[in-house]
Parts: structure tokens; sequence; C-alpha cells
């Protein structure tokens, strides 16, 4: 697999003081920058930069992957396996609630993942996931 560079993603939250506790504090995300209406976060080595935008009464969708209702949309980071497993435990220690626990995906068939999905303080859904082989990340 070739060399992977850090991704930017700019996500809209209508609180941000909360939102750079949870960032900060639950998921120890490291802050860089920031202005009054936006902070820069490293999330595993990625630029994630939460805006601040207005509370919208949009409701979560969901569709169907591997009989759980995935919302979308979603983010998240492949982490390696063990990063995954410790990341989860952290979680769930730090009392995070999940939209979807930590769970073994398509297991035994091509693109077995690890993965979880939560939502930060402004509803926006995250997922996190592994493969014990990187090599399967795209496997059909």
């Amino acid at each position: 697999m070739q060399q992977i560079t850090p991704f930017h993603i700019a996500i809209p939250v209508h609180n941000l003081a909360e939102c750079r506790k949870f960032y900060g504090e639950v998921l120890n995300c490291e802050e860089g920058r920031s202005s009054d209406h936006w902070v820069d976060f490293n999330l595993f080595g990625h630029q994630l930069v939460i805006h601040y935008k207005p509370k919208s009464d949009a409701v979560l969708h969901t569709n169907a992957v591997d009989g759980k209702n995935v919302p979308v949309p979603h983010y998240g980071v492949v982490l390696p396996w063990d990063t995954f497993e410790t990341f989860a435990q952290e979680l769930k220690s730090k009392g995070v609630e999940f939209v979807i626990e930590p769970y073994i995906r398509f297991k035994g068939l091509p693109g077995e993942q690890a993965t979880m999905f939560f939502l930060d303080p402004a509803g926006n859904a995250l997922e996190f996931k592994a493969f014990k082989d990187m090599g399967q990340l795209f496997a059909k």
C-alpha cells in the first residue's frame, strides 16, 4: 500500500467549547491553531477542524450495514489493531456512549474489521476501525 498522507476535514459544531473539550480530553487529540470560531486538532496524524455553526434540527440518517444501523454521514480513522483495542477501552472507561459498540464486522469474510461508532457533542458521527490485515482495506 502506498504511504498515506494526512487528510483534512472540517466539521460543524454548535458548541465550540463543549466539542473542544470532547476532542481534547475524551479523544486525546492535541490542539493546534484556533480562533473564536474554529479549532484545529491532530486526530491520529490527520487535521480535524471543528467550526462553529448554529445548531440545526437535522435528524441522524442511517443505512443498514452488516445488520447494524450505520450513521450517515460519518468520519474517522483506520487504526492499527492494537491501537483500536486500546482506544476502544479508553472510550469505554470515559463513559462514551456508543451508537454501535466495538465489534468485529464481516467476520471470516473479505474486509473483516473491528469497528465502533459514537457521536461527538454536536451529533457528528465518528467511526473508528481496524484491520488485522491492512491489505484487506479495499477487499471485495
